[in-house]
């Protein structure tokens, strides 16, 4: 890749996830299991996650497994209820954890120190075990995943994916290394398949507008996925949990702009199922990423190969292929996916 080419930041970082994730679960997943160890002895009644941008999608990921597999109530903080109201919520018991890629935003260091007066067990989940963030939880997982100079997070948000999953396997008591250690031989075999995502792209170039759509575990993906549109190609792009789409918006759905659906195999694409066949009754563009079965009955579609992999586990091969259709939009509309109009890498909100 040639690195005046536009995108070749962003294409380099997204070649290197296999890496990344092999990373992770050799030199990564025992310090994991030993703060997730330490962290489950105190019991936490429940928990908090914290995060801005492509971590917040992270992070709701993350609610999905604490709440399946954990059983254990979780939610998506608002952090200006304490950096901008002053609220001093009483947190004993809880587990607050932050993620962030590289620790400095100015909000997530004051709500994660807000969280540690009020009783939290903190943690953070970072890129930079430097950072401010990481200093000032009480815990800190290091994703392991290498600097990154694409504007884009791509590398980081699968190495957040996996690292979060250990995390929640380990409080559960269990070693999540084990059930992932296929994902980086299969996440090389999805990457090598870019002729496949050049052609899908050549088809939506000329998109007005995306709609993304998935349930369950999916369902982060497909939000993912949306962002990276937006942020790269400048796309408007939507996403929707398939039962809220079936809520209103799908009265927006039409035969012109593309509908992104993530099927996943198990029990979120079957609760998919009854939104990909209103789609269909509606002549939507549907695009399936998912099982081959559910691509041949779409209007295009990218086949994930996920026989055998866990639910839980898929969406860190099923946002690959989002990453690289972004990217390779972007690059058909003759803009640079490597430097987004207006965006800054470390996002300083307060």
């Amino acid at each position: 890749m040639s690195a005046t080419r536009p995108g070749h930041l962003m294409s380099g970082e997204m070649a290197e996830q296999p890496a990344v994730l092999r990373r992770l679960l050799t030199e990564g997943a025992p310090r994991v299991r030993e703060v997730a160890a330490r962290i489950a002895a105190r019991n936490p009644r429940f928990v908090l996650l914290t995060a801005r941008g492509t971590s917040d999608n992270a992070a709701l990921y993350a609610k999905y497994l604490i709440e399946i597999l954990l059983g254990k109530p979780c939610g998506l903080t608002s952090m200006s209820t304490t950096t901008a109201y002053g609220a001093t919520p009483d947190l004993t018991d809880c587990l607050v954890v932050a993620v962030s890629q590289s620790g400095g935003s100015p909000d997530l260091v004051a709500s994660t120190t807000a969280a540690r007066r009020a009783g939290a067990i903190t943690l953070a989940v970072t890129n930079n075990a430097d950072s401010p963030l990481a200093h000032t939880a009480e815990f800190h997982i290091d994703i392991l995943a290498g600097p990154e100079r694409a504007l884009p997070a791509t590398k980081t948000y699968t190495a957040e994916l996996l690292a979060l999953n250990l995390l929640v396997e380990g409080l559960r008591g269990g070693d999540g290394a084990p059930a992932a250690r296929a994902l980086p031989g299969l996440a090389e075999a999805v990457l090598a398949r870019q002729e496949e995502i050049g052609r899908l792209a050549a088809r939506y170039r000329f998109a007005g507008r995306m709609v993304l759509t998935s349930r369950g575990y999916g369902y982060p993906t497909a939000k993912e996925a949306a962002l990276k549109l937006m942020e790269t190609s400048y796309i408007p792009a939507l996403a929707y949990s398939g039962a809220d789409l079936l809520h209103g918006p799908l009265a927006m759905v039409d035969n012109v702009s593309p509908v992104i659906a993530v099927v996943p195999r198990g029990r979120g694409g079957e609760a998919l199922r009854p939104v990909l066949d209103r789609l269909r009754d509606r002549g939507a563009d549907l695009v399936v990423i998912g099982p081959r079965a559910e691509v041949a009955a779409a209007s295009a579609g990218f086949a994930l190969p996920t026989d055998g992999v866990p639910e839980e586990l898929q969406p860190i091969l099923e946002i690959i292929p989002l990453q690289l259709l972004a990217h390779e939009v972007t690059i058909a509309r003759g803009q640079d996916p490597d430097a987004p109009r207006a965006l800054a890498k470390v996002t300083e909100t307060r």
